[in-house]
């Protein structure tokens, strides 16, 4: 199975014999055991702290400040991925101008999801073979059947993070590694995780003048926000490739996941995503929310995004099925 037309041209193309290879600036190909490690930690201490989050909120409650905290910190990181690394950045379903570009890059990195080129060449591979054979993350990797399917989303979700091939990235991100300040953005994934965190104590201290109050701000606003954005984002791999409605033609098992959609920022409307991937608009249908479209549209209107591709009608029934097909 191979990719969608639409994702951009430059992704399946060679590095030029005259690049530098990926090891001088963006790291190698393969994972180290040392970012192994690193990247079991980011992933186990905020889920621990989101499993410690219920009793915490049901015996102490949790403050308006740490709570605002969270939300914001949340959204804003979010948005980054959901509008900079994705729409933008991955498949070019809106150009923007440079300071909008570069905000993006920096808010998508406070998601603590890696650094830009990477994310960047492994959502592009993804695009190339999803759901088949070459995909990172597909959760029909391991076949059909229940068992098989059950160790698949396991995968699909956390478990590819820990392959140690990695995606080439001047194969699949080559436009992104020309452009010298993106690829300082991305070499800096650390500086922006470090600040990313050190934001909701730095801010909940001051506020309230006190360590408890910067203690509670970083867990809630840094490692509990964390932990929810990463599972689901993540969840969008595993979850929208398994089951939801699916009313447009694809090439792949993507699916539309409603009670998703406002935690995802527009993600989880995915069926309509991997039917027309450069569509600056993925919940496309009645009362679907994409908070993601709604912003890109707010920033065209401002003159900081210009030739978005939004989905017309034509375009929409296009891509739809002969008969809409219920839940997978």
């Amino acid at each position: 199975m191979t990719s969608s037309p639409d994702v951009i041209d430059e992704a399946g193309k060679p590095a030029t014999a005259g690049g530098p290879p990926p090891s001088a600036t963006l790291g190698g190909d393969s994972k180290r055991t040392s970012e192994q490690v690193a990247l079991l930690l980011f992933i186990v201490v905020p889920f621990v702290a989101l499993i410690v989050a219920v009793p915490l909120a049901w015996g102490r409650g949790v403050s308006w400040l740490d709570l605002g905290l969270m939300v914001a910190m949340y959204y804003i990181g979010c948005h980054g991925i959901t509008i900079g690394f994705h729409r933008h950045f991955t498949h070019g379903a809106f150009k923007a101008k440079r300071p909008l570009k570069l905000a993006l890059a920096v808010m998508g990195s406070l998601a603590v999801e890696g650094p830009l080129v990477r994310w960047v060449a492994d959502h592009r591979k993804h695009h190339r073979f999803s759901d088949a054979e070459g995909d990172p993350h597909s959760p029909w990797r391991f076949g059909e059947t229940l068992p098989a399917l059950m160790k698949g989303l396991w995968w699909a979700h956390i478990g590819w993070m820990f392959d140690e091939e990695r995606t080439p990235q001047h194969t699949y991100a080559p436009d992104l590694i020309k452009d010298p300040a993106l690829v300082r953005i991305s070499r800096h994934f650390l500086s922006f995780t470090i600040l990313s965190l050190a934001i909701p104590p730095l801010v909940g201290g001051l506020v309230t003048m006190s360590w408890w109050g910067a203690f509670t701000a970083f867990f809630w606003g840094s490692l509990v926000r964390v932990a929810l954005l990463h599972h689901v984002t993540w969840s969008i791999n595993s979850i929208c490739h398994a089951v939801g409605k699916r009313p447009f033609k694809s090439r792949d098992r993507s699916g539309n996941v409603w009670w998703l959609a406002v935690l995802s920022c527009g993600e989880s409307w995915h069926n309509l995503h991997h039917a027309d991937p450069t569509s600056a608009r993925h919940g496309v249908l009645k009362g679907q929310i994409d908070s993601s479209a709604r912003l890109i549209r707010w920033f065209e209107q401002a003159g900081w995004a210009y030739d978005v591709r939004w989905p017309d009608a034509a375009r929409i029934d296009s891509r739809r099925k002969a008969v809409a097909a219920d839940a997978a």
